[in-house]
């Protein structure tokens, strides 16, 4: 398997793909998987820079939303490495005039500077800082000179699993899925995802760190000021294509 073109996973992008690609309780019920990705489409529509942008979001996940990302731009790519969840993904928008679905090799096959947004939202932690890397000058290819590549929910320094289910009971009290939240977790502190956290561990960002990175990419760089999605802890970094000359 690859990630975003002919670079071969490490051991731990490919644990936590063989966790994504079965039944799993991330999720802690139906409402909170579908209040989850309304957040990521809204989220990715107010950054959206126009009507007729060609957006990718890689790392899509089941794209509850999708529909609703599609109807505002003008052509959306869902990049999907876990193969149960893209063949769900192929089998909804089959036919569908302005969604092409994705498999990680898939990117290759669009053409360089084709991309208005590029959307990589709660990813990087699975990814070594070398297959980062490797996906940056992707990105940064695939990128048109005006485009925009958005890094949300990124790990800093210090995150825990007890913050992120203090987030989580946040997210719930406010969307009426309270008790499948503590149920929900208990089954986390005692299932894949937690040993998964413990044994493969999550690639965790310094700002600066990653700033730089993005700037040795040709890239230009800004914190965004509150993270996408409900977790406030976490950073988003907005990067775009460094002008020539």
């Amino acid at each position: 398997m690859t990630v975003a073109g002919d670079t071969q996973l490490g051991a731990g992008v490919s644990g936590w793909l063989a966790f994504w690609s079965r039944p799993h309780r991330v999720y802690v019920d139906d409402r909170h998987r579908r209040v989850h990705y309304a957040k990521v489409a809204d989220d990715l529509l107010a950054l959206l820079p126009g009507p007729g942008a060609k957006v990718l979001d890689f790392g899509c996940g089941e794209a509850l939303e999708a529909d609703r990302v599609a109807r505002a731009c003008g052509h959306l790519y869902l990049l999907e490495a876990a193969e149960p969840v893209r063949g769900a993904l192929e089998a909804r928008f089959a036919g569908h005039r302005n969604v092409t679905v994705l498999g990680p090799s898939g990117l290759s096959s669009l053409p360089g500077g084709s991309l208005d947004l590029v959307m990589v939202n709660s990813v990087l932690q699975y990814l070594s800082v070398e297959e980062f890397e490797h996906c940056l000058a992707v990105w940064r290819d695939k990128l048109a000179s005006r485009g925009l590549l958005v890094l949300g929910d990124v790990l800093p320094p210090g995150s825990s699993a007890l913050a992120d289910a203090l987030a989580l009971l946040r997210v719930a009290l406010r969307h009426g899925f309270a008790l499948a939240a503590l149920g929900g977790l208990a089954s986390l502190a005692f299932g894949d995802y937690r040993r998964l956290r413990r044994d493969l561990g999550l690639t965790c960002w310094e700002p600066g760190e990653l700033t730089r990175r993005l700037e040795a990419a040709d890239f230009t760089v800004e914190r965004r000021a509150r993270n996408l999605g409900f977790n406030p802890r976490r950073m988003t970094f907005l990067a775009r294509p460094r002008p020539k000359g």
